[in-house]
């Protein structure tokens, strides 16, 4: 590790790491007993701690002293669209938005070529989705009704009913589906 890239380093990981307990640099301060301007200074990567300053800002931080002055670690991660889960189901094509699961959370990108269909799988009572049609034109079918998307149009319904989505433009149809869903029963 190169010595002018320590103060940056801990000058980063400092602040990062008390902005992630949702803390001022007054509160951490008061919690390492130390001064606040010290503490500003070393989130500025232009201090030059004493090893006794670097103890305190590890213990209020709890972490090692070591991790206070190495590269930060990434708080983000790219993933290439090719890299995304993707499946077929007809004709349409489905490809799910988000890389890491959250738990209750689906996010689906829907591509629908012209006069494509696809029927909706019921979820767990209670489970909510939010389509949102972003071009071309969309029919969603739940519950006995039909709803016409167009660019910009959103339908909130129960995805614990049976439902559809078709293309019925002469145009490929994009549209997004975010589904909530309800824990299982019992």
């Amino acid at each position: 590790m190169d010595d002018d890239t320590v103060p940056m380093h801990l000058g980063n990981n400092v602040r990062q790491l008390r902005e992630a307990r949702g803390l001022t640099q007054q509160q951490i301060a008061r919690v390492a007993g130390l001064p606040r301007p010290t503490w500003a200074n070393l989130e500025s990567g232009a201090a030059n701690p004493t090893l006794a300053v670097l103890i305190k800002v590890a213990a209020a931080l709890q972490v090692s002293l070591e991790e206070l002055i190495s590269p930060p670690r990434t708080t983000s991660k790219f993933y290439a669209a090719a890299t995304l889960p993707t499946r077929q189901r007809g004709k349409v094509r489905v490809r799910r938005l988000l890389p890491e699961p959250i738990v209750g959370l689906e996010l689906e990108r829907m591509e629908l070529p012209a006069g494509a269909s696809m029927s909706g799988i019921p979820h767990t009572p209670g489970t909510r989705e939010y389509l949102t049609c972003e071009r071309g034109e969309i029919e969603l079918s739940e519950s006995g009704r039909v709803w016409k998307l167009g660019p910009g149009d959103v339908v909130v319904f129960r995805g614990d009913q049976p439902h559809g989505y078709r293309n019925a433009g002469g145009a490929s149809a994009i549209a997004y589906s975010v589904i909530t869903l309800a824990p299982p029963a019992g």
